[in-house]
């Protein structure tokens, strides 16, 4: 038995720049095929909804109340969701898997840290670090920034990102052998194509997740009218038609 899984989702509670709740989400995604997701909210140092001016402890749980909620909701409906992180730098995003509440509350000096010293912390946790969207181009961001010694995995399909971006993500994580993942960065409910990973068994916690993509056992696909198809069948999505617009700079 296989089982689809969103693995980058955005809610209105942690992620400024979300507009559902992390309960509105259960039924929608159940409806588009899905058996799980990966609540992955903006961290501190991203977009986030989370106010900078409260103690730590405060913060966290105002930072896991979307998943939670989510969680909450989730209950009785034979519907997995898991706890991730998206940890921004310079405009470099990375989706962290594997640690928790505990992990944040023993890490308060976390965003004072620099990419290698958060990425040994986050192996320390027993987790991963997967380069979200790395040639995404938007007005915001006026460089493209890539460091493969702080990645597991490179995101090469993104649901809000041209074909093109996707692309060369996807070349990059081919020129590094690294697992590849696909997600959504779904931040309200639409219609359309969807990202999300096809796994070989049920995850039961993200260091599960995290453990089949080391292992090869996560495939990406593209969700198209709730039917998965694979990523390598879409050409547009794998072939470069271009490079980058906007420069690059290598950690």
């Amino acid at each position: 038995m296989k089982y689809i899984f969103e693995t980058h989702l955005h809610t209105c509670q942690a992620s400024a720049c979300g507009v559902a709740h992390g309960r509105e989400y259960i039924e929608y995604m159940k409806n588009e095929g899905f058996d799980g997701i990966i609540v992955t909210d903006h961290f501190f140092n991203g977009n986030s909804a989370v106010p900078r001016d409260l103690p730590w402890n405060e913060r966290v749980d105002m930072y896991m109340s979307g998943y939670e909620e989510a969680l909450q909701e989730s209950k009785g409906k034979d519907f997995t969701v898991l706890f991730g992180i998206e940890y921004n730098f310079q405009g470099d995003e990375y989706l962290i898997y594997g640690p928790g509440r505990k992990w944040l509350l023993e890490n308060p000096d976390i965003l004072e840290q620099d990419r290698q010293e958060v990425y040994r912390r986050v192996h320390q946790g027993g987790g991963i670090m997967v380069q979200a969207h790395p040639y995404r181009e938007r007005g915001y961001l006026s460089a493209i920034h890539l460091t493969p010694s702080i990645c597991d995995g490179i995101e090469v399909y993104n649901a809000a990102n041209k074909p093109n971006m996707n692309a060369l993500a996807y070349e990059y994580a081919k020129k590094l052998k690294l697992p590849m993942t696909a997600g959504s960065d779904i931040h309200y409910m639409y219609e359309g194509d969807k990202g999300a990973m096809l796994l070989e068994e049920r995850p039961e916690t993200t260091a599960d997740y995290a453990d089949m993509l080391l292992k090869g056992k996560a495939k990406c696909v593209i969700m198209r009218q709730c039917v998965p198809v694979p990523l390598e069948e879409v050409k547009e999505q794998i072939v470069t038609e271009h490079g980058p617009e906007l420069p690059v700079f290598e950690h």
